[in-house]
């Protein structure tokens, strides 16, 4: 028991090590365009040994300013959902697709999305997390590798391969959906309440298995998307 203890231990140092050498060499990139008009590269934080990880779109003036991704008003929604299920943003890890903040939060192009997705998968398989939950259409339909937007697939988990490990993914609506349309905490609320139990059955349970979504959000989704959220 203590020498299969000591190894998870070393084996989380070596992958901590692993996430901040991926990081610091992710600092300088320059792969798209994006790298000669940010601030600085908004590379991710939070537990490098996570079992549960976010994913969302790109940074915005926040987080380029400060180097750390949601750590605006949606941030700040965010952690209060992560409480809500007896979680904090130091037991989970929180990345973007896109690493740097594109001009005036326009939506990344193709390019710079090509050029920037191998960094997120890299960071899926240095983590290792059992449970992936992307927050929004954008970070949805890539990790998924599917076309259907969120306001269909939300709350409904599927297992998918990603950075080389089998992993559950759950998507979820970005918590800005409810800063525009408050009625949205409900769903965003209902969907979290499933997380604990996700991560409980991660790697077990298949989207066959899955319920279909709780709560009928298609008109309120339909004034978010209007808004450009998904």
């Amino acid at each position: 028991m203590v020498a299969a203890v000591a190894a998870v231990r070393v084996a989380a140092a070596e992958a901590e090590l692993a996430l901040l050498a991926y990081g610091d060499a992710v600092a300088g990139c320059e792969r798209c365009a994006l790298a000669a008009t940010r601030t600085q590269v908004v590379f991710g934080s939070g537990a490098p040994d996570a079992d549960l990880m976010f994913v969302g779109e790109a940074p915005g003036f926040h987080e380029d300013r400060q180097g750390v991704p949601f750590v605006g008003a949606a941030g700040q929604l965010l952690s209060k959902l992560l409480a809500g299920v007896g979680l904090s943003r130091d037991e989970v890890y929180i990345a973007n697709v896109i690493k740097c903040r594109p001009p005036g939060n326009r939506d990344p192009q193709p390019g710079e999305i090509e050029a920037c997705e191998s960094h997120l998968f890299k960071q899926i398989e240095l983590i290792r997390p059992k449970l992936v939950a992307t927050l929004g259409n954008f970070a949805t339909k890539l990790l998924s590798g599917k076309p259907d937007g969120i306001t269909r697939v939300h709350g409904v988990p599927q297992e998918v391969s990603l950075g080389g490990n089998r992993v559950l993914l759950f998507p979820i609506f970005h918590p800005a959906a409810a800063l525009y349309t408050p009625r949205m905490l409900e769903v965003l609320e209902a969907d979290f309440r499933r997380i604990p139990e996700l991560l409980g059955t991660a790697g077990r349970q298949t989207a066959a298995q899955a319920p279909p979504p709780q709560a009928p959000v298609q008109a309120v989704a339909e004034t978010a998307t209007q808004l450009g959220l998904f």
